[in-house]
């Protein structure tokens, strides 16, 4: 990535991606957090769209909609673990008094959050199983709060909690928390999943900088998983979206 000076120091430049709220300066490339927060916040957008236009009595598209929401629920969850033991206790460890009460509203956050994501996946699978209008328009509700309260903590973390951790944390540190808590070596599988993932919706000199960066495995791993594993089952679960939705 290419950076920009503050004072004598060199800082990397912060990725800053649409619907995103902030991208505090500082010595840390967020660029991998900011990649996450923005397929979380794409994905709530296509399931609050894609619920009230699926039939109830689609039970091939309902299937594969209770299959793609707990893949998102899956790496969503794991994300907030890593953040919940790894960041935030860090972070604690050295913050100011006047911080600690953004630090310990992230994991207050997070316990808001899980609940309503589990509740969901129940609601996915009810339709999945024998979908009602009064099932999916109660599904409907419970996305809208979802997307809402993970909007705002997203935004309460990019605003403040990133600016504390650009403050205590030296690139070394966040080189090792993210060994410890958020790159678990995952199977292939998963990687031709997740990759795609990551990258729908980006636009497109941010994928091929990323990539650019990862390398030929992970251009390959890209490449191949968006034509198998995430592209079959987004085409699936989204069926009764409109291109462009």
């Amino acid at each position: 990535m290419s950076t920009t000076n503050a004072g004598s120091a060199a800082h990397p430049e912060q990725l800053m991606l649409p619907g995103q709220t902030a991208a505090p300066g500082g010595p840390i490339d967020m660029r991998n957090m900011y990649l996450m927060h923005h397929a979380f916040r794409r994905d709530l957008r296509k399931f609050g769209a894609a619920v009230p236009r699926t039939p109830v009595d689609d039970r091939a598209t309902w299937v594969a909609l209770a299959a793609r929401w707990e893949r998102f629920a899956e790496v969503l969850h794991k994300h907030h673990s890593g953040e919940d033991a790894g960041i935030w206790p860090f972070l604690l460890e050295r913050a100011h008094p006047s911080e600690r009460q953004t630090l310990l509203a992230m994991d207050a956050e997070h316990e808001k959050i899980d609940p309503l994501l589990q509740s969901c996946g129940e609601g996915f699978a009810a339709l999945a199983a024998a979908g009602t209008p009064e099932l999916r328009a109660a599904l409907a509700v419970r996305l809208a709060e979802a997307r809402q309260l993970l909007a705002e903590h997203l935004k309460h973390e990019e605003t403040e909690a990133m600016v504390i951790l650009q403050r205590h944390m030296t690139p070394e540190d966040w080189e090792r928390i993210e060994k410890e808590h958020f790159q678990a070596k995952p199977a292939l599988g998963e990687l031709l999943y997740v990759v795609p993932w990551i990258a729908d919706e980006l636009p497109a000199p941010v994928i091929a900088a990323v990539l650019k960066d990862e390398g030929l495995p992970m251009r390959v791993v890209n490449w191949l998983g968006a034509r198998l594993a995430f592209r079959r089952l987004d085409r699936a679960a989204f069926a009764h979206l409109p291109a462009g939705t």
